[in-house]
């Protein structure tokens, strides 16, 4: 909130020096001409003169739009214009979200595979460890390996590209990308005059696909499962599994009681003073 005050003081300051220098404009047609532009601005178009060589609808651009898409990150930065274009979005979000869903699922279920499973079984099979032990070495390896090169890796690439972002900033869009929220306060190959800015977003593409992929693997929804509520068992569950325990309980003793009674009838030799008190000899 402090900076959000601290900004609107600006702001003020700013549009205020702007009328007193500019006696010929009212406050009123400036405000039709912020208003105009800042509703252009929220669907991506700039009124800038270094922003108007960037096209938010070209191939790059497009591609980059249904892949936030298809991943639910959704940055919001751009959005369709036309009603035929809001019409086929929804169609095509309707078809092709589950259909990413399900093939990014067949993918981490291969990945798995290879990644997981085998690594620790050879390792348990060949090494002769313990499998827990193993599986948690392996886990904190795969976490490690995650972290560099889904958040650190990318952000230091992006603090290098971005010339407006800060290491901090780069991870905050790692993080906010990976996590699927996609604020959209930042999103990489907006700037102007950016470099190489299609094969920049043809790039940035295929990270949102492998950032999905990795949010669908095992280890993340055992994670996220830790967080969930524990649904309680009906009552009428509760006292079926209470009658049948106390009936095995039961059963289980009368059995114990048997065994004994058994035992001591085999197993009961009386004790003789001598040998001439076994009635076999006498």
């Amino acid at each position: 909130l402090p900076y959000e005050d601290q900004l609107r003081q600006e702001l003020r300051t700013v549009k205020k020096q702007f009328l007193i220098e500019n006696e010929c404009l009212s406050e009123e047609r400036l405000e039709r001409f912020l208003k105009k532009a800042l509703d252009a601005s929220n669907y991506g178009v700039s009124i800038l003169n270094n922003a108007s060589a960037n096209w938010n609808w070209d191939f790059t651009s497009s591609l980059f739009f249904a892949s936030t898409v298809l991943s639910t990150t959704g940055y919001g930065h751009t959005a369709p214009l036309s009603d035929g274009g809001k019409a086929f979005c929804i169609i095509y979000s309707m078809i092709g979200i589950p259909f990413t869903l399900l093939f990014l699922t067949a993918v981490v279920q291969r990945i798995m595979v290879f990644s997981t499973r085998r690594p620790i079984t050879y390792i348990h099979t060949h090494w002769g460890l313990s499998k827990q032990l193993v599986a948690i070495v392996h886990a904190t390896l795969l976490g490690m390996l995650a972290i560099s090169c889904f958040f650190l890796i990318p952000a230091a690439i992006f603090s290098a590209l971005e010339e407006n972002w800060n290491f901090l900033e780069s991870f905050y869009f790692c993080f906010i990308s990976l996590s699927t929220i996609g604020l959209g306060d930042y999103v990489p190959g907006e700037a102007a005059n950016q470099k190489f800015r299609e094969l920049y977003k043809v790039g940035i593409t295929v990270m949102l696909v492998v950032l999905e992929t990795f949010c669908e693997l095992q280890q993340l929804k055992q994670l996220r499962k830790m967080f969930y509520l524990k649904k309680e068992k009906p009552q009428d569950r509760l006292a079926i599994l209470e009658h049948d325990h106390l009936s095995f309980t039961t059963v289980s003793e009368n059995k114990g009681a048997k065994s004994e009674d058994k035992t001591k009838t085999f197993l009961s030799v009386p004790t003789l003073a001598s040998p001439n008190d076994d009635p076999m000899i006498q």
